[in-house]
């Protein structure tokens, strides 16, 4: 007869086992136990850089109460008992026999600066892993009345966070993440896309004096490749002052080989008969997409960057920040699209000389200056 499982037996089977950064935190914690005097030289974290509850509040604890005399700590245990107490008003569930555990799994005390380095790692790829996360989940709210601002909000929280973790782990030149990013995803809603960029094609074909209107506008900015390469074709024309209409882009598309996939040209032409709206208008639209699809691409790039618990800090700041480079010229793009230069987030101070300034009011400046 099968033996019939303990209570929670599978519950317990199912946990995974706890990652490297527990051990570290106990071996710190064990530490710190030991040799409260050892708090000096890890300053540089806090009790929020541990990942469980129970080590959050037993480092809070250790760091707020008054360290106890050395030699009457070899004899007692009446500080631990403080340690203890004062962290259970945190969470519950600690015992006296754990702080025995930390104590005694700590290989080395006097190398604790070198496990709270580690911890304070940890807790830089967890906080780059939840910014990451929110400018996702930002990026797919349709809920919100300002999609791209608060969108660019997150993104702006990203690299503040990517700059910290930059000063506490200057990154070394060269050394990229060895993950592989994701795959650009797909139009949230493909059916609407391919819709407004047909009319986009056909309100552009209609009145080609609009396409230089938009010049913010990228081929790579349309979701489909036959509207991408369409929209090649009519600024190509445009650009060579060649006639626009439904037939002379068919024939500019079947030069540049559009047609070699199966696209048939009535179809094509069908597409580009029928305008409405304003080239402007359905620009923006498409650009707007365009940003909100590479903020999500950005978010999943750098999350699976912090999903690689191989990845150093070093690596995580270098990767973040190219990903971060794809929003910031798509937000260029949208800026001059829209008028609006909304202020930049502060960057931390130069190490060389800066060189003139470059902001709006500046530019304004020189102009009114060369007017006069």
């Amino acid at each position: 007869m099968p033996r019939a499982p303990e209570p929670d037996e599978d519950d317990l089977d199912a946990l995974p086992p706890p990652r490297p950064v527990f051990h570290v935190e106990q071996a710190l914690l064990g530490a710190l136990l030991l040799d409260p005097h050892r708090v000096d030289d890890v300053s540089d974290i806090a009790a929020v850089s541990f990942s469980t509850a129970a080590h959050t509040a037993l480092y809070a604890a250790i760091t707020t109460l008054p360290r106890p005399d050395p030699a009457e700590h070899a004899k007692n245990t009446k500080w631990l008992d403080h340690v203890l107490a004062t962290a259970r008003g945190q969470t519950r569930g600690l015992t006296a026999s754990y702080l025995h555990t930390l104590i005694q799994v700590c290989p080395w005390p006097s190398h604790a600066p070198a496990y709270a380095r580690m911890v304070e790692a940890e807790h830089a790829r967890r906080r780059l892993q939840t910014a990451a996360e929110h400018l996702v989940h930002t990026a797919h709210d349709v809920s919100l009345p300002h999609p791209v601002q608060t969108v660019l909000a997150e993104a702006d929280a990203l690299a503040e966070v990517v700059d910290d973790i930059a000063a506490r782990f200057p990154p070394r030149a060269g050394v990229l993440p060895r993950t592989t990013a994701p795959s650009p995803p797909t139009a949230p809603d493909p059916t609407e896309a391919a819709e407004e960029e047909q009319i986009l094609l056909a309100t552009a074909t209609a009145y080609p004096c609009d396409i230089n209107s938009v010049p913010w506008l990228l081929p790579d900015d349309l979701t489909l490749p036959l509207h991408a390469g369409l929209w090649q074709c009519l600024t190509a024309l445009a650009r060579r002052r060649e006639p626009i209409d439904p037939v002379t882009v068919l024939w500019e598309a079947q030069q540049r080989g559009l047609l070699d996939d199966g696209n048939e040209p009535g179809k094509v032409l069908r597409m580009l008969a029928e305008p409405a709206g304003s080239v402007e208008h359905w620009g923006e639209r498409a650009l707007q997409r365009s940003l909100l699809a590479t903020a999500d691409h950005t978010g999943r790039r750098i999350e699976a960057y912090a999903d690689d618990p191989a990845n150093t800090p070093f690596q995580l700041v270098v990767g973040a920040r190219r990903a971060l480079t794809d929003i910031a010229a798509v937000r260029t793009r949208w800026q001059h699209a829209t008028g609006t230069a909304p202020p930049q987030r502060r960057r931390p101070a130069p190490t060389t000389r800066a060189g003139p300034p470059t902001t709006t009011a500046a530019h304004t400046a020189r102009s009114t200056r060369a007017a006069r």
